[in-house]
């Protein structure tokens, strides 16, 4: 397989698929989300494969969710909103192997809904999260949302998603949302250990856990669905577009004089 945003490794049995676009502050497009889901299905199907580490090219961050500057309302590629949104949160939900999340930097927006939903998520002292939706005129409906209310608990969640702050890699391993946090320095090697220590148990007994796992918050799937539906209406609305429209003029944005 060829790709061009995506680094693609696998050492001793852990499959590293790297979002390389750290110019971007490792923002997907939607090239970018097609070769994750690729390299998920590749590296979840592929026996000699054990885990999956997800991780962000340089120092900066591992994922910043949608590229705005491939954002006028609707994204680049295809899906409901122009990223196949859907598809990759069920390929990382639905592969038969756990997919750790490694964070070295930023995980905000789209890329904090990625830690959310993978399986484990080990981060650097130097890791910042966060949600940034409502400061934009975006809102991740389903597994950004409701799913991170039982990843965080319900009052935790909407503080995130109201007040848009910024959490310390310490602070999220005490609210749930990662498992460790670890010396910047210390980070690949934890990672590594994790995936195989994972890849020395049952690969079977490993995917029936994970499947039991994710049944109890299957309908999110749903949830999901429709709500890209709702966020593509959103988008096309002028008070979403002021969102983008004041990053790139740099300056606070105005919501309220497009309320209705």
């Amino acid at each position: 397989m060829n790709f061009e945003d995506i680094l693609y490794e696998v050492r001793k049995g852990v499959a590293w698929i790297t979002i390389n676009r750290p110019e971007k502050m490792n923002s997907f497009r939607g090239q970018t989300c097609d070769e994750l889901i690729r390299a998920l299905n590749k590296a979840g199907y592929d026996r000699a494969v054990g885990a999956i580490v997800l991780a962000g090219a340089g120092d900066r961050a591992f994922c910043t969710g949608g590229d705005q500057s491939a954002h006028d309302g609707n994204y680049d590629g295809r899906g409901t909103i122009g990223l196949p949104m859907e598809e990759l949160h069920d390929a990382i939900r639905n592969v038969p192997k756990p997919v750790i999340a490694r964070v070295q930097g930023f995980a905000i927006g789209g890329g904090n809904v990625l830690c959310t939903i993978c399986d484990l998520t080990i981060c650097s002292e130097k890791a910042v999260f966060g949600q940034v939706g409502p400061k934009m005129g975006s809102v991740d409906p389903g597994y950004g949302t409701a799913f991170l209310a039982r990843v965080v608990g319900e009052k935790k969640a909407r503080e995130i998603w109201y007040l848009n702050k910024r959490y310390s890699g310490q602070e999220a391993v005490a609210m749930g949302l990662a498992n460790v946090c670890v010396p910047p320095e210390s980070l690949d090697d934890t990672v590594q250990q994790w995936a195989e220590e994972i890849c020395e148990r049952s690969p079977t007994a490993i995917a029936i856990a994970k499947r039991s796992f994710n049944m109890d918050t299957a309908h999110q799937a749903g949830i999901a669905g429709m709500g890209m539906y709702a966020l593509k209406l959103y988008y096309d609305t002028e008070e979403s577009r002021e969102g983008v429209a004041a990053l790139k003029e740099k300056r606070k944005p105005d919501f309220r004089k497009y309320a209705k």
